[in-house]
């Protein structure tokens, strides 16, 4: 039987470029190559599509995807070019212009089925403000929260922030993830510096009250017919989980399950399944909530395109549920395929 072939697109613009590089490495090496070949596509910090490494075998442990410090120009293909008939695109790209929808019209005009939710839902989860909104609507508890925006009035905003919030409080950009740009303020000094830190990266920001808490995650995974893990739970070495320690001194852990009773756990997964669902979600995904010592559960957000690395959270989420990291690539392909069959039957 002829191999699928399976297209990693990786790289990308946003400022978390870095662990996409990461991720996609990792699905390299996970692949079942007995039915799949690989092709990569490195999209530049510039935007330029690269064609990179292709792989019908597993590939050597020394073996490196390109990166912007190793960039071959002289292979810069048209963004298109990347089209093949019964290929499915994994786009492992986190952030914008990746996980925020952009990517999802472009391989929908292509005509290519691809992992993950589809444009609606991936801009939507990817505005952590709309995504408040939204679940707003829905009962799933969250902290509150202030906006601001950029041009509005910044001193009214701190006002409303100060009236509204109590010291700690975090300042999010609205569409970055994987913690770039997250600052904890400890007061009104650090609050004007946390949002002008927020800016450099989002022209809306969102204010967000601190809470103590243990940060604990569900993993989604389904399009019509919705799946959820057991809850697992990041276990920090530091007091505050931002992206260098995240993913560059790598200074977690996680304990998989979730030491939780088990009826938070049920609530936590009924409350993931209930936010994937009101955002339009198909593919996969990964909650994230705050459970705090008093016994609150609060949905802090909802990831569409989780990270895929050797140390990432969904799929040792999905391993501890008896899916295998290779087995997992192939599901979310056949996830795939079948939203791509279904979004051109609603064509015809």
């Amino acid at each position: 039987m002829a191999k699928q072939t399976l297209v990693l697109l990786y790289g990308g613009r946003s400022a978390e470029r870095e662990v996409s590089v990461l991720s996609a490495q990792s699905v390299m090496r996970a692949v079942n190559y007995d039915k799949f070949q690989v092709k990569t596509y490195f999209i530049s910090q510039k935007g330029d599509f690269i064609k990179t490494q292709e792989f019908t075998s597993q590939p050597d442990e020394t073996e490196s995807l390109m990166t912007n410090q190793t960039i071959k120009l002289e292979q810069k293909i048209k963004p298109s070019d990347i089209y093949e008939e019964n290929a499915v695109v994994f786009p492992v790209l986190h952030g914008p212009m990746g996980e925020d929808g952009s990517m999802q019209g472009f391989l929908e005009v292509l005509g290519m089925p691809y992992v993950g939710t589809n444009v609606l839902s991936s801009s939507v989860a990817m505005d952590k403000i709309t995504t408040k909104q939204i679940l707003e609507s829905t009962g799933v508890p969250q902290v509150a929260y202030t906006v601001y925006i950029e041009g509005d009035d910044l001193e009214a905003a701190i006002s409303d922030s100060l009236a509204t919030l109590s010291f700690p409080i975090f300042v999010k950009p609205a569409n970055m993830g994987s913690s770039v740009g997250i600052s904890k303020a400890e007061d009104e000094a650090g609050l004007r510096e946390a949002i002008a830190e927020a800016l450099k990266f989002d022209s809306r920001i969102l204010i967000e009250q601190g809470v103590n808490a243990r940060e604990i995650e569900v993993g989604i995974l389904g399009n019509t017919e919705v799946k959820t893990t057991e809850a697992g739970e990041v276990v920090k070495d530091v007091a505050f989980y931002d992206y260098k320690a995240k993913y560059i001194d790598n200074k977690i852990t996680m304990a998989i399950p979730a030491a939780i009773p088990a009826d938070v756990m049920t609530q936590m997964r009924s409350y993931a399944e209930k936010a994937f669902k009101a955002l339009g979600g198909c593919g996969l995904s990964r909650c994230d909530f705050f459970y705090t010592e008093s016994g609150e559960i609060f949905l802090n957000e909802l990831n569409t395109m989780p990270g895929f690395t050797q140390w990432s959270m969904y799929p040792l989420l999905w391993e501890n549920m008896g899916l295998a990291y290779a087995d997992l690539i192939e599901e979310l392909v056949s996830l795939a395929q079948e939203m791509h069959d279904k979004r051109e039957s609603h064509l015809q």
